[in-house]
């Protein structure tokens, strides 16, 4: 068997045996497949795709290249739980907590944010002194003890997937839904989760741009999951504007810590919530979505959600008082108010333009090794279907010292992501 052969077969759009796709991973992990090759078979299957079965064959392949965590003598369930990404997507750091205080073992590997924000790692070390890079001990010993963790993501799992991706990410090998799949489904099998719930995001802020793309990738999400004999939960949802009302590091925990308090956005709320019930539902806990609503509704009233939140920023070596103090964050030292000109209704909030903005004022990164500020950002004061009046402020923009000409674009991306009408539009709808 040779590479320049499989890459022959695939350029001309026939199917690999579950044998040929091994072969392809192992090697390359070897080094004895180069880099220029694997570019060349990951360019053919983005022109000729993969079958169901070949993408279930990489998943794996992307698993056993590496370890695969085992909670069985902890719990006989482990929730986790992934999204493709979006903008003001701070729904693991509430979700957590929620599982967690509702007796449900809680298990999640994340990882930095590369792009617009920071990711669920860098959202988390915006808390004075919280560790993120947990050792497997570590790990295990918190969920057991706390019954969830957050752990930044191990490089002994699925290290096939961390390889290739990175060679997908020089060589415009990204946007194919099979290794996205692949990509994404091997790392939920690797970290040991019995209860593995997508959240599949779409529109302008997001990967996918379409209902129809998400629906197709969360399609083959699920048929890998069964073939590989792993049941695969999807909520495909909206990105269209953002979620909550906060986008950066610093700000986005601060209005976690306001949810669990009881004080959130209408959408933040409803994702999590379909996200719970999944969830809940595969533990065994409830069947019926206003079971869900009840137990969630009452932990977050009870305070033990946020309790268990203190209990996860303790265990990891954070500052509690940040939950009550919100000065111990960094926030951008400067504001600028985005004002509106008119009167009317929002009718547009673009995700992406936001993002954009809020990567100007340093939320974001392009590199891994560029560093992040924590209290740059975005807080939305008016959100798509609102009333304004003119001069009410659209949003605020938080920011530190940074180059005028990177502040002055900004400032004009933010003012144009949003338009107001006078006519009024509905609430977009958030789930599909």
């Amino acid at each position: 068997m040779r590479a320049v052969d499989l890459i022959e077969k695939k350029k001309n759009g026939l199917e690999h045996t579950k044998e040929e796709i091994y072969f392809l991973v192992e090697n390359y992990m070897k080094g004895l497949i180069e880099d220029y090759q694997m570019s060349a078979w990951l360019m053919a299957v983005c022109f000729q795709g993969l079958t169901d079965n070949e993408t279930a064959y990489l998943t794996k392949s992307f698993v056993d290249s590496g370890e695969v965590l085992d909670f069985s003598h902890i719990a006989k369930h482990i929730a986790d739980k992934h999204s493709t990404g979006g903008v003001g997507d701070k729904v693991t750091l509430v979700l957590a907590p929620i599982l967690a205080s509702l007796g449900v073992y809680t298990a999640k590997l994340s990882g930095r944010g590369l792009g617009f924000t920071g990711g669920t790692v860098d959202k988390l070390e915006s808390i004075p002194n919280f560790k993120c890079e947990l050792s497997k001990e570590e790990f295990f010993n918190q969920i057991k003890n706390v019954h969830v963790a957050i752990s930044s993501q191990s490089p002994n799992l699925t290290p096939a997937d961390g390889k290739i991706y990175a060679l997908r990410d020089v060589t415009a090998t990204v946007d194919n839904k099979s290794l996205i799949c692949a990509s994404v489904v091997s790392k939920k099998i690797a970290s040991g989760a019995t209860s593995i719930v997508l959240d599949v995001k779409f529109g302008s802020g997001a990967f996918l741009k379409t209902k129809e793309e998400a629906k197709e990738l969360a399609d083959l999400m699920i048929k890998t999951g069964k073939i590989l004999n792993k049941k695969i939960d999807v909520v495909i949802s909206s990105m269209e504007q953002p979620l909550g009302h906060s986008i950066g590091n610093s700000l986005e925990v601060i209005e976690s810590i306001e949810f669990l308090k009881g004080l959130y956005e209408e959408d933040l709320y409803e994702i999590t919530l379909a996200l719970a019930h999944k969830t809940l539902v595969n533990c065994g806990l409830v069947y019926d979505y206003s079971d869900t609503k009840k137990m969630v509704d009452e932990v977050i009233k009870n305070g033990k959600a946020l309790g268990k939140f203190k209990e996860i920023i303790i265990a990891q070596g954070g500052n509690p008082d940040a939950l009550n103090n919100y000065s111990l964050f960094d926030i951008g030292k400067n504001k600028m108010e985005i004002k509106a000109l008119d009167s009317g209704y929002i009718t547009k909030l673009d995700a992406l333009d936001v993002a954009h903005s809020a990567k100007l004022l340093g939320a974001g990164r392009d590199k891994k090794s560029d560093k992040i500020n924590f209290g740059a950002g975005i807080i939305l004061k008016k959100k798509i279907s609102n009333t304004v009046n003119k001069g009410d402020t659209i949003m605020e923009l938080y920011y530190d010292d940074i180059e005028k000409n990177k502040l002055d674009e900004a400032i004009k991306i933010a003012r144009n992501s949003f338009k107001i009408s006078k006519i009024k539009v509905e609430k977009p709808e958030l789930i599909f």
